[in-house]
């Protein structure tokens, strides 16, 4: 206020007052519309993910249970169709963890597309396979490039605070189980026309392009990690930029040194970080992807043999046992929508969690073992399907926690790399145990998950605050 030509300094606080109070008010609600705007296009991506899923295993299941089948008809012995068929799983042990590390250098949009595209080629190429050598090279594309879920696992990792990702992830898996089950009733009706193999392989690889579609229109700009955890900002790395902060610093560098960097740059981060993820998995994070593959091959014995367990021992038909295997996946794929209440039972606690549903795998495995009549195997298929989609889910949401979400493509595709050496496993160890007993597999896999039961319960809880990023600074 002006008094007798002066100003009054004492009202000076309560004008600035005055003016910053709307202000504030202003950019308060600015701030807050952003961050219900960026909720919503995070959501949306995660939707775009989950259809993508879906659309992937729809696919995939289409063609895959028609594919011994189709080798039969080119004249293949059954050695010769099961050596093929073990070097689809070869290709993947070695490719999961350098596609993984390659995705989390050159960004997960471009590997996400690269991996959709020469995965359809793949599939192309086995509609127009009419020999055993188009055959076998119609799957080296797909066997050394079909992680598209694995990809996506690591990109909904990067969108969602570490609270969420275990839901997040078993949506996810809900939603491309659902396309895993569907698949095999088109494919085997497809199958009955003429020419039918070729013509599914040819509706897969349309499938595949319209899920590239899909990736190459996703709100990429949009969807950027912003969320918190614990009141502590996440750091934005521009995942799905496929940018890092480092590679916005080298925008300022010459042009000459920026052109060589992005030549010998990738090849060279990803040999450093596949190094550093051998350290990693032999030091802090040998118990976890231990605890992986001994539960992964534990429920592959549960599975090696079912069909013919039950016709021993029971004298069901397969046809029967096909529908109560179709039960089984269409109870893992809902399994996924029950994980929101129960990781608020367990105060988001993904280790206890694992402890308790490898517990009850276990536990589930004998029962099967012992069982004396059907109703106990149905019983003990029902809640497998519950407590083994729950294990999974927890056990790669364990490896993003404690190896850090940073490397989130490496860590999940190393972790595909165990789950296939458990593949190459399972089936010989399975072999020898059905030479004792049919109930020899399910038993021998119930002594390897209580192996991990014991690798779990000696080891402390994992704490992520001291090791999170850890690969990322190495």
């Amino acid at each position: 206020m002006e008094l007798g030509g002066h100003w009054d300094m004492s009202s000076a606080p309560r004008l600035v007052s005055e003016i910053a109070e709307p202000q504030q008010e202003r950019k308060t609600g600015t701030e807050a519309g952003a961050a219900d705007s960026g909720a919503v296009r995070t959501r949306r991506f995660q939707l775009c993910l989950y259809l993508v899923g879906f659309l992937d295993l729809f696919g995939v299941s289409m063609v895959v249970p028609l594919l011994s089948l189709h080798v039969k008809s080119l004249g293949a012995s059954p050695t010769v169709a099961g050596i093929v068929g073990s070097s689809y799983g070869v290709l993947q042990l070695f490719s999961s963890t350098f596609v993984g590390c390659w995705s989390d250098v050159v960004g997960k949009r471009s590997s996400l597309l690269a991996c959709i595209l020469l995965s359809a080629l793949g599939y192309l190429l086995l509609g127009a396979a009419t020999n055993m050598f188009l055959f076998v090279l119609a799957r080296v594309p797909a066997g050394i490039f079909k992680h598209t879920l694995s990809i996506s696992r690591a990109l909904l990792s990067d969108v969602v605070p570490e609270k969420e990702r275990p839901l997040v992830i078993g949506h996810f898996n809900t939603a491309s189980g659902v396309g895993f089950i569907l698949g095999p009733v088109v494919g085997g009706y497809l199958t009955e026309l003429e020419d039918g193999f070729y013509l599914t392989a040819f509706i897969c690889f349309l499938v595949f392009i319209l899920n590239a579609g899909l990736v190459w229109f996703f709100p990429w700009r949009e969807a950027k990690p912003g969320s918190t955890e614990k009141g502590l900002p996440l750091q934005k790395t521009h995942v799905l930029l496929g940018r890092s902060h480092d590679a916005m610093q080298e925008a300022a560098t010459s042009r000459g040194a920026r052109a060589s960097k992005k030549a010998a740059r990738p090849w060279v981060e990803v040999g450093l970080a596949l190094r550093n993820m051998k350290n990693l998995l032999f030091s802090e994070m040998w118990d976890i992807f231990l605890v992986r593959l001994l539960m992964a091959v534990a429920v592959m014995l549960y599975y090696s043999n079912f069909v013919l367990a039950l016709e021993e021992r029971f004298g069901v038909r397969p046809k029967v046992t096909g529908y109560l295997i179709s039960y089984s996946s269409m109870l893992g794929a809902v399994a996924g929508l029950a994980l929101g209440p129960i990781l608020r039972l367990y105060k988001h606690n993904s280790q206890a969690l694992l402890l308790h549903s490898s517990m009850l795998t276990c536990t589930l495995l004998l029962l099967y073992s012992l069982a004396p009549t059907m109703g106990a195997v149905v019983l003990s298929s029902t809640l497998l399907s519950f407590s083994t989609a729950i294990g999974r889910t927890c056990i790669t949401d364990l490896q993003l926690t404690v190896g850090g979400a940073q490397a989130s493509g490496t860590l999940i595709g190393l972790g595909q790399s165990v789950t296939a050496v458990g593949r190459i496993i399972a089936p010989l160890l399975s072999g020898v145990a059905q030479e004792v007993s049919p109930c020899g597999p399910p038993s021998l896999g119930a002594a390897l998950a209580l192996v991990a039961i014991f690798i779990m319960s000696l080891n402390k809880p994992h704490s992520s605050g001291d090791r999170n990023g850890k690969l990322k600074s190495e």
